[in-house]
């Protein structure tokens, strides 16, 4: 497999995205979910037609990227989607406020399982929600695992929904089918919707491939509804286009019910770029996993040489590793610590829940030099 190597930092340093922004040229930035490897060569050809042609004014509705998705789905995952139930707006984060606005009503509780992606602490309050947190179960030594039980329980005391991350951030794990279908009942027995983000579904390692929610059961089809995009699989999340994906009546009325405007806040630019990398960018996503594994394992290796102390449990999806420094006597938010002393810029872990402290996430989507010379500085800022 040929793999997608990373572009050199003075090209990186050139961009003008969060990660690099206003970043100081003596920090190493590894904390915000965006890859440095270069655009798939067709969502970059398609984005550069757009512009010669003139292309941009306003959005198209969702048939061509619907059925770019349904195909991407049915290939790649063994997902049979149905094209007229993918709708899009803006971004993940967006669906997911729209979805729980139609979903809830003001002062519903919703559940999160953090350690997890720190705005789902934000968006239900956003849809005028409260934030009920049951988090995983296990831990880095022995895995971790959603609790069913404590998810049950929020729902049997009144939890009207869920924000499932699947794959989880920060963790990287898969959630075994055996898991979601178990999750699915549940929510089917308290008649709760469970919100599926699956923006990492794509990234996931050949050897423990994801399963989509709404594949799992007829309960998960009528209690659950998807949300994915582009945007982290082929690197275009700046470029807005995100889609919801249904598969019962039930949730469809929810979509339906959704304001006309929520459906039209995407980008031109993202609905042309996602419909390129859905259709043509699997060689490409291919060349990435590869080098994304060689990452996660090179980590696990330079960790093992430099900061043994340092605990790490690879990740099946993604390339966000979660990292637990308390053997490092850096404090509660060790990010913090690694930018002054090491100049590292690593995610603050806390953000991600209390059960965040000492943690932090690093991103691997980077050159193995850029990689091996970050945990070396880490190494060389232990006190």
């Amino acid at each position: 497999m040929n793999r997608v190597e990373a572009e050199p930092l003075d090209r990186l340093r050139s961009r003008t995205s969060e990660k690099w922004h206003d970043v100081p040229a003596d920090v190493l930035p590894l904390p915000v979910a965006e890859m440095d490897y270069p655009l798939a060569e067709p969502v970059a050809r398609a984005l550069h037609a757009a512009v010669d042609r003139s292309d941009t004014g306003y959005v198209p509705g969702p048939a061509g990227i619907a059925a770019a998705f349904a195909g991407f789905a049915d290939r790649r995952l063994g997902w049979q989607v149905d094209p007229a139930r993918v709708t899009m707006t803006a971004d993940v984060s967006m669906a997911i406020v729209e979805i729980l606005r139609q979903a809830t009503e003001p002062g519903d509780r919703v559940v999160v399982a953090p350690p997890i992606y720190p705005p789902f602490f934000d968006l239900p309050p956003e849809a005028g929600c409260e934030v009920i947190e049951v988090p995983l179960a296990g831990g880095i030594h022995e895995g971790w695992s959603l609790d069913l039980d404590g998810i049950d329980a929020a729902f049997a005391a009144g939890a009207r929904a869920m924000l499932l991350c699947n794959p989880h951030n920060p963790i990287g794990r898969v959630w075994p089918r055996e898991e979601l279908a178990a999750l699915a009942d549940i929510a089917a027995r308290h008649g709760a919707l469970i919100v599926s983000d699956e923006v990492h579904g794509p990234l996931s390692q050949p050897a423990t491939p994801y399963t989509p929610f709404l594949a799992v059961s007829d309960a998960a089809r009528e209690h659950g509804i998807a949300v994915t995009s582009a945007s982290k699989a082929f690197n275009v999340a700046g470029l807005k286009c995100a889609l919801m994906v249904s598969a019962s009546e039930r949730v469809d009325a929810l979509v339906a019910a959704m304001p006309y405007e929520v459906f039209w806040r995407a980008s031109q630019f993202g609905v042309i770029a996602g419909t390129a990398a859905f259709r043509e960018g699997g060689p490409w996503l291919d060349g990435v996993l590869g080098s994304l594994d060689d990452n996660r394992r090179l980590l696990a290796d330079l960790l093992a040489e430099e900061l043994p102390g340092v605990r790490y449990r690879m990740p099946e999806a993604g390339y966000l590793a979660w990292l637990d420094l308390s053997a490092l006597g850096w404090g509660d938010d060790p990010a913090a610590y690694a930018l002054e002393h090491a100049r590292v810029a690593l995610g603050n872990g806390p953000s991600f829940g209390t059960a965040g402290k000492g943690f932090v996430r690093l991103n691997f989507a980077c050159s193995p030099e850029v990689l091996g010379e970050a945990i070396t500085r880490l190494a060389d800022a232990q006190g």
